[in-house]
């Protein structure tokens, strides 16, 4: 399945990442939390959480993260204030590489998100307006990238 590629600025206060943000539209559609995290984890997607996405603009320089839209729907803002924002729902998949921003501007009552993190790595939570810019960077830029995507 081929993703919409979402190419986001770099060099503002969210560092965003050189590699492009990933859509997958409808790619795990109809799957159960659990069927969704067992895809996950065959991938190398590993140490999942299920809860829904934060209303504040915010990333990880510790890990590359993946979001899969277990039920519901939501406008997320991508790559920190003025960033396109995307709409997505039942089985939607966003693929965010280490620094990508991304805020929820609104859900449905039922949103179920269900994250992972490539490798299973820890994940640290930046804010920009609490994080040195710079020192996020430089985390971002020694993240090895992720050996499978999450969906084929």
């Amino acid at each position: 399945m081929e993703p919409e590629p979402l190419t986001l600025p770099l060099g503002g206060p969210v560092p965003n990442n050189p590699l492009p943000a990933r859509l997958y539209r409808a790619a795990l559609k109809g799957r159960t939390p659990a069927q969704i995290e067992g895809h996950l984890a065959e991938r190398g997607w590993t140490n999942a959480w299920r809860n829904g996405i934060y209303p504040f603009h915010h990333y990880h320089s510790t890990a590359h993260e993946v979001l899969v839209i277990a039920r519901g729907q939501a406008r997320v803002t991508l790559g920190g204030e003025g960033g396109p924002q995307v709409t997505v729902g039942e089985g939607d998949v966003l693929l965010l590489p280490a620094g990508t921003g991304h805020r929820n501007d609104g859900s449905s009552p039922d949103l179920l998100v269900i994250g992972a993190y490539a490798g299973g790595r820890d994940w640290d939570l930046c804010r920009p307006e609490e994080t040195d810019v710079e020192e996020a960077r430089a985390r971002i830029a020694g993240m090895p990238v992720w050996e499978r995507e999450p969906v084929d």
